[in-house]
């Protein structure tokens, strides 16, 4: 209780001055400048070393914005994808030596026997095409489920592929590490496992596995000069979490969770702890319906470096989380439903950031200090 009334005590709410498109914060006043609008539930996106910005729409189409302006025609060479429920295209990274193997990734919910399931696949990038595809990852067991996907993507310093997942709506696959379900996975670029995967000598688990007990992680950031992975994940009903990725830890989910079921209100498992299980470092209630996850590095907002910012999907907020000794110490929600569902969050080359809302028009929003 007196965490939740701490959590409380620390929010600031961010309010818009003249126009829809400027805001005031804490630390900076800021714009928000509309760079493309017309993408069909844009998902993820990254930005290419020439200026260019790769933007995924669910319904299965890799888009390309240039100079600004929205490529009429997609990127070509995908696989069919699919929209199944929230399934469909959705992230997109650069392997760290794009400037040199022009190899791109896409997770996509992929079909095959009993149903969908998280896939990644990476191809090289030449012009307009994605050629050369190659499929590094498939989540097992597939399933007809619509919920609960994952799935971010992001390289380590040490070129490590982590995958973010879902349970698939199947809440007591994230409790099992003989399925992918609910969990977060470490590959190398090529799809092999590091032999220091911390189920890589267990025969009863899968060698993918780097944790399990998560919901449906939708962002994954590396923390800038620790090495640290950080996520975070949707509750139920309440108990949105971000967490620290340690190897082999169990977060949790379903045998505790600061949620509740949906509607009816009741507990879900044993409670809010366990021995063995490990604490969120954050935890919202309600529920923000957390997508996109950055911490922030650049030089355009100063007063925000280090800061960790996350978008929410039911509020149409942008979170800012100050972080002191792996502590989140203080909470300001600024836009507050302005832009709409905010479905990603990225630091652009130039320092900005830019966010992703998930509408049948969706927007790519360059935020930018009013100085």
């Amino acid at each position: 209780m007196f965490r939740l009334l701490l959590s409380a005590l620390l929010v600031t709410s961010c309010t818009f001055t003249q126009a829809d498109d400027e805001f005031t914060s804490e630390n900076h006043d800021f714009r928000a400048l509309t760079i493309v609008d017309g993408l069909a539930h844009p998902w993820g996106m990254a930005f290419l070393p020439d200026g260019r910005i790769l933007v995924t729409e669910r319904p299965g189409r890799l888009r390309m914005i240039e100079h600004g302006n929205l490529l009429p025609t997609p990127v070509s060479g995908l696989p069919g994808i699919e929209q199944h429920g929230q399934g469909g295209l959705l992230d997109v990274t650069l392997h760290p030596d794009f400037t040199k193997n022009s190899l791109v990734y896409l997770s996509y919910a992929g079909r095959g026997k009993g149903g969908y399931s998280t896939e990644v696949i990476r191809g090289q990038l030449d012009g307009m095409q994605l050629k050369n595809i190659e499929r590094v990852f498939t989540a097992k067991p597939k399933s007809g489920e619509g919920r609960h996907f994952g799935s971010r993507l992001l390289f380590d310093n040490q070129e490590h592929l982590y995958i973010t997942l879902g349970d698939r709506g199947e809440r007591d696959n994230a409790q099992k590490t003989d399925n992918h379900a609910g969990s977060l996975i470490r590959l190398l670029a090529d799809g092999s496992i590091p032999k220091d995967n911390p189920f890589v000598n267990d025969k009863r688990a899968l060698p993918e596995l780097y944790t399990l007990g998560n919901r449906n992680m939708q962002g994954i950031a590396l923390r800038p000069g620790t090495g640290q992975i950080w996520t975070h994940e949707h509750g139920p009903q309440g108990g949105d979490e971000v967490n620290i990725m340690r190897p082999g830890v169990n977060y949790g989910w379903p045998v505790i969770t600061y949620g509740v079921n949906y509607v009816i209100g009741t507990s879900i498992g044993e409670g809010v702890a366990k021995p063995g299980m490990e604490q969120p470092v954050h935890y919202w209630v309600p529920s923000i319906a957390p997508s996109g996850m950055v911490f922030y590095s650049g030089n355009e907002f100063p007063e925000w470096k280090n800061n960790l910012f996350v978008g929410s999907l039911k509020f149409g907020q942008l979170v800012r989380l100050v972080i002191e000794d792996n502590k989140v110490v203080h909470e300001e929600r600024m836009i507050n439903n302005v832009l709409g569902r905010i479905r990603d969050v990225r630091q652009g080359p130039d320092g900005s950031l830019y966010l992703l809302t998930d509408d049948n028009s969706g927007r790519l929003i360059k935020l930018v200090p009013i100085r």
